[in-house]
């Protein structure tokens, strides 16, 4: 007679098709469980302990001590203790839960593991505490609290239990679905947009990089403005509980929001005028370059590829390294030198993510289009990162937003080999015609990258056979420095020169020869 009453019985009389989707729902929790496992088991690795491993090339990283001062530490309340706690500057973790999605078209365990994985370090680098995290196996969020109601009510149990301030939400909320899903966690809610935006903030030191990371963040920020209660439906003007405030102040009135969406267009509108008034030095400093014939080389690729350390490798030009995500947002500049002694500039520019939000595409696209504008795109790839053919689709994908950027040649840098697993490089190899393999790291493949760098570099098409006098040493220079030399010979009469140089060059040149 129990038998009604058990369990087990029922699934056993269950139809087949009903035992066999609970235990679908089964396998894929634990599935789910075990990816959370994995990547909670991993955090951490945003930022090594003890600091960034450097070389010698890297400088004396003092812009890195910098921001390691700044970063925010565990253990240390806001409120202050004692006023010497002022001088850290320092503000408590935020304790975060992370939360992902798996079983669209397209996604699979792997990768919905890796972007998990991905969103933790983002955590960890904007200075966050990783606690907890959920998985969901479902074919589309839901429209309404993303989970759905079932799972958001667990998140609300898991952020009570681990004592969580923060929700990461693994993907782009929309503003009914955020308020909705902080209405049922009772805590904060951001989306991988906000978290990106967040260290953007964080890392931009430039007036022209903060002005852009504003600027994003106010796009991102105006749809999502929230009201609380009646202080963003109070209007201003017009007569309040029957007191009128006089003549000439009665009217339609401004909500308190509309008040606050108004001034952020206008904060807006403003941003953009600056940052297209600082884009005319950028376009001379450009002009000059190309005035000079001085060939440019954009260093591209993923967030933490090793961007910034192939850089210092190739120039010695000390910028920050950190093995933190997003260590560079302000693009640099610096002289280098080909192995054929030509003089070239090398620009480290913004790292890519999947999914960049496109707020920041396109506030930063006057940064961007230094990629357009260059003769050749070093895509640097870390080869020892579990999926470094998602990292070449992902930056591939911004590269499309950008007119022109396709259409610069291209050399794929398989960085961090010395971590990397052999068949994994042999397989990107195969993939990647040309791929040239280093480590910026231990100085694995440099001279080689050196030598297809100068291979690759575009050469100077004008034939010149003249004598210049020796006044004119600063033209000798430029030969030297630009282009192509078979001869040079010292003369009674002046430097005997033979070879190739642009066209504007040989024009000067032939202006300035001595002649019979």
């Amino acid at each position: 007679m129990n038998d009604a009453h058990d369990p087990t019985t029922r699934e056993q009389d269950a139809p087949e098709t009903e035992v066999d989707a609970q235990q679908a729902a089964r396998d894929a929790q634990r599935v789910a469980d075990d990816v959370v496992a994995r990547v909670l088991a991993r955090a951490g690795t945003a930022v090594h302990d003890g600091g960034t491993v450097h070389t010698t090339y890297d400088g004396e990283q003092l812009d890195l001590e910098e921001r390691t001062s700044l970063r925010r530490v565990a253990g240390l309340s806001t409120e202050l203790q004692d006023v010497t706690e002022v001088e850290y500057r320092q503000l408590r973790l935020e304790r975060v839960v992370l939360v992902g999605l798996w079983g669209a078209a397209g996604t699979t365990q792997a990768s919905a593991e890796i972007s998990l994985r991905e969103l933790a370090a983002l955590a960890e680098t904007a200075g966050s505490e990783v606690l907890d995290g959920l998985l969901q196996r479902r074919q589309n969020p839901d429209p309404g609290t993303y989970l759905g109601s079932g799972k958001a009510s667990e998140l609300a149990g898991v952020v009570a239990a681990t004592g969580a301030d923060t929700v990461i939400v693994d993907g782009e909320l929309a503003p009914s679905q955020r308020r909705a899903l902080e209405d049922v966690v009772r805590v904060k809610v951001v989306d991988r947009t906000a978290l990106i935006l967040d260290i953007f903030a964080q890392h931009a030191k430039s007036r022209e990089g903060k002005a852009q990371v504003e600027l994003a963040q106010l796009e991102y920020l105006l749809p999502r403005l929230r009201g609380w209660g009646e202080s963003m439906s109070r209007q201003a003007g017009g007569q309040v509980g029957g007191a009128g405030a006089g003549m000439g102040s009665r009217g339609p009135g401004e909500t308190k929001i509309e008040l606050d969406r108004r001034r952020i267009r206008d904060r807006m509108a403003k941003l953009r005028r600056e940052i297209a008034a600082m884009e005319p030095a950028r376009l001379t400093k450009r002009a000059s370059r190309r005035k000079n014939a001085i060939p440019s080389v954009a260093i591209a690729g993923y967030t933490n590829a090793g961007k910034s350390s192939l850089l210092n490798r190739l120039t010695d030009a000390g910028v920050l390294v950190e093995n933190a995500l997003f260590a560079t947002l302000d693009p640099t500049v610096r002289r280098a030198q080909a192995a054929d002694g030509r003089v070239y500039t090398l620009a480290d520019t913004v790292g890519f993510v999947r999914n960049l939000p496109h707020q920041l595409v396109e506030a930063f696209r006057s940064t961007l289009e230094e990629v357009a504008d260059s003769d050749l795109v070093l895509h640097v790839v870390d080869a020892s990162h579990p999926d470094p053919e998602g990292q070449i689709a992902a930056v591939r994908h911004v590269f499309a937003d950008i007119p022109g950027a396709m259409d610069v040649p291209e050399i794929i840098i398989l960085n961090k080999v010395d971590l990397a697993e052999p068949d994994v490089v042999a397989r990107l190899r195969s993939r990647e015609h040309g791929a040239v393999v280093v480590s910026a790291h231990t100085g694995e493949g440099i001279e080689q990258l050196q030598a297809v760098i100068a291979d690759q570099l575009p050469r100077p098409g004008v034939t010149v056979d003249v004598v210049i006098p020796y006044d004119r040493g600063d033209l000798v220079h430029r030969v030297h420095e630009s282009g192509e030399i078979d001869r040079e010979e010292h003369t009674p009469a002046g430097t005997a020169l033979r070879g190739r140089v642009d066209e504007g060059l040989a024009t000067e040149l032939r202006a300035a020869a001595v002649h019979d």
